[in-house]
């Protein structure tokens, strides 16, 4: 008897794994339109790659065009999940409400912004009014942050950019009661991050900033303070994960709501072990 039972209890157990297994199939199975942030293009596509690689039926597209281009198209009903590098705005909350869709927010990494020059140029170091002075335009020259002289080329991505707003934000400006200052006029405003990258590879008058996942040994990168007396720090996963970096933020992606079938099982994997090794292999710093 107690060897039937032994037998019986494996058998069940069998067949509870396999119907697990099915259901685990069907979550991921479905197709999945992600879209937004070009900061974390390269990390969404990259999970989708390791999650079809598991679930070959799964369908999954990741697309960039910025976090605002993504969280319109959460609240239009055309994506899934928006990647965005900012939080949410309130008037975007409410324009999803009134669409009847309750956006969920997940962290599910961290970034620090690099600021880069040219490898050629002989500044290193920054404090946030010199970034202040450079991006507002009111520093144009070179010489006057003790490189050599030429002017100055600001590079900055588009305002539909999470990055822009957030770089605008904490660095652009002065004061609590005070809202963010603008970018100099003359400032070329690119349409990506990669765009930024190469054009700072190639021009030594240069200066502009990505997230630290586009960081390569064609661009410099400048270490930065708050205050001209403070420590210059340069962006790290180890600085940024303890904070010691001060241009630091979440990463987010956001549902339709209560993440339900491939959506659910999609972040799951993002939060998995795996998905968060794929996020130091891309030079992010992970949230677990």
């Amino acid at each position: 008897m107690r060897s039937k039972s032994k037998c019986w209890k494996a058998t069940l157990g069998a067949i509870l794994a396999v119907a697990l297994s099915s259901s685990l199939a069907l979550a991921a199975g479905g197709s999945l339109q992600i879209k937004g942030s070009d900061t974390m293009i390269s990390l969404g596509q990259a999970w989708a790659e390791a999650f079809m690689k598991k679930n070959p039926v799964a369908m999954m597209a990741v697309t960039g065009g910025g976090s605002g281009t993504g969280i319109a198209a959460l609240i239009n009903g055309t994506c899934d999940v928006a990647e965005s590098s900012r939080s949410m705005k309130p008037a975007e909350m409410v324009q999803a409400k009134s669409k009847g869709i309750t956006p969920k927010e997940f962290k599910v990494a961290l970034d620090g912004i690099a600021v880069v020059v040219n490898p050629k140029n002989p500044v290193s170091r920054l404090s946030f009014e010199e970034l202040r002075g450079i991006f507002m335009g009111s520093l144009t020259d070179w010489k006057q942050v003790g490189g050599k002289p030429g002017q100055i080329v600001v590079l900055s991505r588009e305002v539909n950019s999470g990055t822009h707003i957030y770089f605008k934000e904490h660095i652009l400006r002065r004061g609590k009661e005070k809202g963010p200052e603008e970018f100099a006029p003359t400032a070329l405003l690119m349409s990506s991050s990669q765009a930024i990258a190469d054009e700072v590879a190639e021009n030594p008058n240069a200066i502009g900033y990505y997230g630290m996942g586009y960081i390569s040994p064609k661009q410099k990168v400048i270490a930065v303070a708050k205050e001209e007396q403070g420590r210059y720090v340069k962006p790290s996963i180890e600085d940024v994960r303890k904070g010691r970096y001060p241009i630091s933020r979440p990463l987010y992606w956001y549902t339709k709501g209560e993440p339900q079938g491939t959506v659910k099982a999609m972040l799951d994997f993002v939060f998995s072990k795996e998905g968060q090794e794929i996020v130091s292999q891309l030079d992010f710093v992970p949230v677990k």
